[in-house]
């Protein structure tokens, strides 16, 4: 396609979906699409003068076939309407991942990949990147809370992209500069099982630049035989080439520490935002803006200034008497290490945590691991399972993940008792899991808590 005169993206509301959509507006293109719900993210586009509906209709399709682009998300249906009208009608149409590597291919870019991390780690280095002076594009698959945005532009031509695993979207990139964070099990109901996701992040590693550099986990079981690019080695604490030393904890969940890397050492480095993960996350996007050439100093007060992702332990309320976190946790691990950190930043209080499981082959595939992790909470209220993408699967709900729970207390409801549910209960650090629409409660929780601690405090003054 030699012209583009407009942009329309099947699923514009998706998180890097909508990311692509600020992009080509910035361009000076008409940009339009189709979302299945109104959300917090669409309504800020359509305030960024991006048309946008929420009922399918082909009507509303731009006329212009020769000069359209269709994007779509993957976790649109193919049968979706829209999505069968311009795969039939001459339009051009390709995936978000193939929007995201024609703009990669124009520039250095920096891809970050992994099951767990991508997302706190893509956000951090373009965060490092752009405190440091030298600026630099960045596709985010969350909300940056320094820049309250999920697209970074900058005339540098850097691009930090957050190379996402599923669908194999990731293999529409050749990177510069590409870290692997994990390979655990995930999104088998796209590659049927763990050798073949981990086959394609072996795939991934080859695709970087033969006068690059690969950051990878320490003993991440992924094969490094046909990489041509230079490979480093990160941990957490564990000596290799980047690594965390003289960690000493400190209040709030906060940590100082020495950041090791090859021929040096940066000492008392301290993350802006709390847990023991992000010490880990910070080493791994210390590596690659160390190795893209930023110096050690420049990344080390970056880290210092670091505001983190919007539902990435995402501190919403923090009061002595009632905290409340959102995270985007979805699979065990991740909803293990959140809830490690967080008895970390809130020891010794209880913890209720509110799961949302995504998925139903995830819910099939991980329901023993589910109930193992949820089972480090003191409370737990498991929600209905968030479709997405796929159909129903005869006999899994979220029972076969209730069932697995070994917790006293806990119940099974429906998002829609969520509100009364709460109202019944008095909790003390409360934290919402899950990468569903979850995330809508998000607000009405921080409203009631508010609320809650105003009448409290009323009923103190009349009492006292």
């Amino acid at each position: 396609m030699n012209r583009i005169d407009n942009v329309y993206l099947i699923g514009i509301g998706g998180i890097g979906m909508s990311a692509v959509a600020r992009y080509y507006k910035h361009r000076g293109i008409i940009v339009s699409g189709y979302d299945k719900t109104p959300s917090k993210l669409t309504a800020e586009l359509e305030e960024e003068g991006i048309k946008i509906h929420y009922h399918s209709d082909v009507s509303l399709i731009p006329k212009d076939r020769e000069h359209t682009l269709v994007i779509y998300t993957p976790a649109v249906r193919k049968l979706f309407v829209e999505l069968k009208y311009v795969n039939e009608n001459g339009y051009t149409v390709i995936k978000r991942s193939r929007a995201l590597g024609t703009i990669a291919d124009r520039n250095e870019c920096l891809a970050i990949s992994g099951t767990h991390g991508k997302t706190t780690i893509s956000t951090l280095l373009a965060h490092i990147l752009t405190d440091s002076g030298e600026g630099c594009s960045a596709f985010l698959g969350g909300i940056s809370k320094n820049y309250h945005t999920n697209l970074l532009l900058s005339k540098n031509p850097v691009l930090v992209a957050e190379a996402d695993e599923f669908d194999r979207s990731f293999l529409q990139l050749h990177p510069e500069i590409a870290v692997i964070t994990a390979t655990d099990a995930d999104h088998l109901d796209i590659y049927g099982n763990v050798d073949n996701m981990r086959n394609a992040f072996a795939e991934f590693a080859s695709q970087v630049k033969s006068d690059g550099y690969l950051i990878m986990k320490r003993e991440l079981p992924v094969d490094r035989s046909q990489v041509t690019a230079k490979t480093y080695d990160y941990a957490y604490d564990t000596p290799c080439d980047f690594y965390a030393s003289d960690i000493v904890p400190q209040d709030g969940g906060y940590f100082e520490y020495s950041i090791n890397y090859p021929g040096g050492k940066a000492e008392h480095c301290r993350m802006g935002i709390p847990g023991w993960i992000n010490v880990e996350n910070s080493v791994a996007a210390f590596a690659a803006a160390f190795l893209h050439g930023v110096e050690p100093e420049k990344i080390k007060k970056a880290l210092s200034c670091f505001a983190g992702v919007e539902r990435r332990l995402d501190i919403k309320v923090n009061t002595p008497s009632v905290a409340y976190i959102d995270d985007y946790a979805h699979h065990p691990n991740e909803i293990a290490a959140a809830i490690k950190s967080i008895r970390e930043i809130f020891p010794d209080r209880k913890i209720t945590g509110i799961f949302q499981p995504h998925l139903y082959s995830r819910t099939r595939d991980f329901a023993k691991d589910f109930g193992k992790v949820l089972s480090n909470l003191d409370e737990l209220i498991l929600l209905d399972i968030y479709p997405a993408r796929e159909l129903p699967i005869p006999g899994v709900t979220s029972k076969l993940i209730f069932d697995e729970v070994k917790l006293r207390s806990k119940v099974q409801i429906n998002r829609v008792e969520l509100m009364n549910e709460l109202k019944k209960r008095k909790f003390d650090v409360l934290v919402t899991f899950g990468a569903g629409d979850i995330d809508r409660f998000v607000e009405p929780i921080v409203q009631y808590i508010s609320d809650m601690t105003k009448e409290e405090e009323e009923r103190k003054k009349r009492n006292g």
